[in-house]
């Protein structure tokens, strides 16, 4: 699952980039290495969802020759923000796919949600090198997607910190060397809290990541420890180690980002700060390193490194995510497509914290896994999981 890729110290032409999701946390620290690295990258295309005004501004200043924003009813506004700018401008979700299949040495996937799917394949089928950012694309697809890297001679590279520590230490010319993966986890912001005290916390804390810069979505994944069992699912994906084999370990200084184990008991470990530009790095430079403004590393004013176990009682998504994955199937996109509308939810005051993960296990409860033949299929079971959700979702409420 390899392509050529041509040294940024001897390229003779920049690289070219497309970043999908470019308003983001992770669109916009991948930008900022860019604009770090004027003469080794170009950029090709920058999307977005609704961000016009922060679209046009990138769009500007790296020169792309297109920006697309995936809600239809924005076009006119990102159209007359780009004039006289010589970037092509346009709207929505086919054109959004159509921008990341444009011919790309590398493209960040960095859509949030399912949304992101349609894209990333999009990307994978011009055959480059996609920087994955996009964990619901793996857990909705694996299968899907994985064949279509190999069929399409496409290079995925994890770009979630957790994903990218383990690419960086795991031998893959040995993957009969390895015993475990090992995904770390800071906990979140509740870790230390008991379900009573979850059940009164409001979505400004939630999203207040106690470590990460992250946007709200994916915080709120963080703070349920729903996040760390889709990652689970997209390791299992990337790495193709079961799910017996992959643990999850409490490391609330997020200093080791994840950790492979071999047959011989040696444990090798990325550290690095929290920073999402040190692995959004490695694969933007790929197979090379870049330099980076992140701060360095002080183990000796850090001191210390704790661990613990994850509790699945207080955190019940993590059980959620392993049954989905042993399941297979559409559940996985299934478990997905309630967490999306659950967090949502939530966001908007209409849920309480601790109910998300109870919506998403009605949900699942609903659907018993089917067979995932193709996108068909896929769409059908992330519409009846959200159907189903959103039913669920008034019943809360009407009880309220």
């Amino acid at each position: 699952m390899s392509v050529a890729t041509p040294s940024l110290e001897t390229a003779s032409e920049p690289r070219r980039v497309t970043v999908l999701g470019s308003t983001g946390s992770v669109g916009c620290s991948t930008l900022d290495l860019v604009e770090r690295n004027p003469d080794a990258f170009q950029v090709e295309a920058l999307t977005a969802n609704r961000s016009v005004s922060r679209l046009a501004e990138q769009a500007r200043r790296f020169g792309a020759r297109l920006a697309v924003v995936a809600d239809d009813d924005c076009y006119q506004d990102l159209k007359d923000a780009l004039s006289g700018s010589g970037v092509e401008a346009a709207a929505g979700a086919a054109a959004v796919s159509e921008a990341a299949a444009r011919p790309a040495d590398w493209v960040m996937a960095a859509i949030v949600g399912a949304a992101g799917l349609s894209p990333t394949l999009s990307a994978i089928r011009q055959g480059g090198i996609v920087g994955l950012a996009n964990k619901e694309t793996l857990v909705c697809a694996g299968s899907l997607m994985t064949a279509e890297v190999t069929r399409c001679g496409a290079q995925l590279l994890p770009v979630d910190s957790e994903h990218n520590a383990i690419f960086q230490v795991l031998d893959l010319d040995q993957p009969d060397s390895v015993d475990r993966l090992i995904l770390t986890a800071s906990g979140g912001p509740f870790r230390t809290l008991d379900r009573a005290q979850m059940a009164a916390v409001t979505p400004q804390q939630a999203v207040a990541h106690p470590n990460w810069d992250m946007g709200a979505k994916i915080s709120v994944d963080s703070a349920t420890m729903m996040n760390k069992g889709l990652e689970l699912i997209e390791a299992h994906y990337l790495f193709r180690v079961p799910e017996d084999r992959i643990d999850i370990l409490v490391h609330p200084q997020s200093v080791i980002h994840s950790m492979v184990s071999y047959i011989d008991g040696s444990v090798l470990a990325q550290l690095g700060q929290p920073d999402m530009r040190t692995p959004i790095a490695y694969a933007l430079a790929w197979p090379e390193r870049m330099e980076t403004p992140v701060e360095r590393l002080d183990l000796a004013a850090i001191a210390r490194l704790d661990f613990e176990a994850p509790d699945d009682q207080r955190f019940p998504a993590l059980a959620l995510a392993r049954a989905a994955l042993r399941a297979g199937g559409t559940v996985p996109t299934t478990l997905n497509a309630a967490n999306e509308e659950a967090v949502a939810a939530f966001l908007a005051g209409r849920l309480g914290f601790v109910e998300i993960a109870e919506v998403v296990e009605q949900t699942l409860t609903e659907h018993p896994s089917e067979p995932l033949g193709g996108l068909d299929e896929l769409a059908a079971a992330d519409a009846r999981a959200r159907k189903t959700a959103a039913r669920l979702l008034e019943q809360r409420a009407a009880r309220a």
